[in-house]
């Protein structure tokens, strides 16, 4: 099966007159939608604009697995198990929440930023928070999130390439850039697909892109 979610029918979010712009592709806050809470781990996968000076002050998490990738800017990070980083673009941070933390996110630069959040849950609660940020990863290096039994694939395929999607029970796929051909189906940047129990797709690179590929349970 195959569900394909476009960026235009996500929920708006944030808070536009602190410069903070979000779009939801799962249920969230005031956008409670009983249909759309998860795709087996993966509780959220937003799409955040920052303006210059615009963010989130300190607030809590807890029993989650944030993972966040970078578009376009720099974002700055502050958390409550020590770090002090700015995150840009190729690099993938990994907040585990575990049984709480606290943290600050914010756009010190002097251009809009941009950044794609992921949460997913873990398969056990609890335990003790951690932070790590990978520098600059490789085209196509998984990197895993053991807690929630959920890999990572960062893919920039140029213009024709063919990418095999990882042969997992689900597959959740984010369209970062570029435009590419799934089955039959175009997507474009923002758009998404939640892939469940398929086996020898690929996708077919229309322009050189960007993709972020989840390999989940």
């Amino acid at each position: 099966m195959i569900d394909v979610r476009r960026g235009a029918d996500r929920y708006a979010g944030g808070d536009p007159d602190a410069g903070i712009t979000t779009a939801h592709a799962f249920s969230f806050g005031a956008h409670y939608d009983p249909d759309n809470l998860r795709f087996g781990p993966v509780l959220a996968c937003n799409e955040e604009t920052l303006a210059p000076g615009a963010g989130f002050d300190e607030h809590p998490h807890s029993h989650t697995e944030i993972v966040t990738w970078v578009v376009e800017g720099e974002l700055t990070h502050k958390g409550s198990t020590g770090e002090n980083t700015v995150v840009r673009h190729g690099d993938v941070q990994h907040l585990a929440a575990g049984s709480g933390a606290r943290h600050i996110e914010r756009n010190d630069g002097t251009v809009a930023l941009r950044f794609v959040q992921t949460w997913l849950a873990p398969s056990a609660a609890g335990g003790e928070p951690s932070y790590a940020l990978v520098r600059q990863i490789a085209d196509g290096t998984p990197y895993e999130i053991p807690a929630a039994g959920a890999v990572l694939h960062v893919r920039r395929p140029g213009a024709g390439e063919r990418i095999a999607l990882p042969a997992s029970e689900r597959v959740y796929l984010h369209v970062v850039r570029g435009d590419l051909r799934l089955d039959g189906e175009e997507l474009g940047p923002g758009d998404a697909a939640r892939i469940t129990g398929e086996e020898g797709l690929e996708i077919v690179a229309g322009s050189p892109g960007e993709l972020l590929i989840w390999e989940l349970p």
